[in-house]
């Protein structure tokens, strides 16, 4: 059976996107594959992989500009697909969590599917055409597969969240996020940008990505900055495209033994070269984050996941050096 193909003219990159394949020499590569690659409608197998997910990591803008990640969680089947276009979402945004008011009927949101115990994940970034009671209804606008590398694998296992604790915020990280941060292996980090007039309106707006390192792979400073390694992946620089066009990101950061989530949002950079990168082995970029914004939400998921392996490829990526 043929897949679908992307269905507008044009690419499915943004201006922001382009300038970052271009710098890294893959732009010509690219524009030979991405109509194939980037579709315009779910194909069969990721509308029966969203459907099999007890999660979904979601992106979306707030209300102050910035992007937040965040994590939704039910039954397998709470994210199914009435038809190839949709994708109904079967859960809200717990209070606390501060994407709870970005994701309205009207907003545009970048959706990732992982199993973390195969490796497996899709991305689909779209628009919320419907949020009831229940939950959202997004419109597709681009569905593309992810590579596993830099996946950690880990099992699953379904848990009662803990006794509802009041989320902490702050404007900068605290000595528990600081550690929470150093001690990680995996990140999310959601970003967006604003599509011009010229480029049309199927080029994208928000996205949300997954990151993996050996855990210290996130660096704290004592000016309380994140930096972070960006290693090779698809080569669609949908995250660093974004950050081209609009400096400013989230992350959602999980503590996979008991379900918490720390948010940092902030101002963000590329670092391209120099001796910071060249110290690090393996990463072909780096990203800093200015924190602006922290909140920490204690045992909201009612998932827990047991470590099994760290992703064999990180055995070729260096740690970092002391600040």
């Amino acid at each position: 059976m043929d897949l679908p193909i992307w269905p507008h003219a044009g690419l499915p990159f943004h201006t922001g996107e382009l300038a970052a394949q271009e710098r890294a020499g893959k732009r010509e590569r690219l524009a030979a594959v991405a109509n194939r690659v980037i579709r315009g409608e779910m194909p069969e197998q990721h509308r029966t992989f969203f459907a099999q997910l007890p999660f979904l990591l979601v992106g979306a803008v707030g209300a102050d500009g910035l992007p937040w990640a965040t994590v939704l969680a039910g039954k397998p089947g709470f994210a199914h697909t009435p038809d190839a276009r949709h994708l109904r979402i079967d859960a809200l945004p717990m209070p606390g969590d501060p994407a709870q008011s970005a994701l309205a009927r009207g907003a545009r949101i970048g959706l990732l599917g992982i199993e973390l115990h195969t490796r497996r994940r899709n991305r689909m970034n779209g628009i919320v055409v419907e949020r009831d009671e229940a939950g959202l209804t997004v419109e597709v606008e681009q569905s593309f597969g992810n590579c596993p590398r830099y996946i950690q694998l880990r099992d699953l296992s379904f848990a009662e969240p803990a006794t509802a604790a009041a989320a902490w915020q702050g404007d900068a990280l605290d000595d528990q996020a600081a550690a929470w941060l150093r001690g990680a292996d995996t990140l999310f980090i959601a970003t967006s940008h604003t599509t011009s007039e010229a480029e049309g309106a199927h080029t994208g707006g928000v996205d949300v990505s997954h990151r993996g390192g050996k855990p210290g792979f996130i660096r704290v400073d004592d000016d309380g900055t994140l930096t972070f390694p960006d290693f090779n992946g698809n080569n669609y620089f949908n995250t660093i495209g974004n950050l081209l066009a609009n400096p400013r990101a989230g992350l959602v950061v999980p503590d996979f033994a008991d379900g918490s989530l720390l948010h940092v949002g902030g101002r963000a950079e590329v670092v391209w070269d120099g001796a910071e990168l060249t110290s690090f082995a393996g990463a072909e970029r780096l990203v800093r984050l200015h924190v602006e914004r922290v909140v920490r939400r204690p045992g909201v998921l009612p998932l827990r996941w047991q470590l099994r392996e760290y992703s064999p490829v990180l055995e070729d990526t260096g740690a970092w050096p002391a600040p």
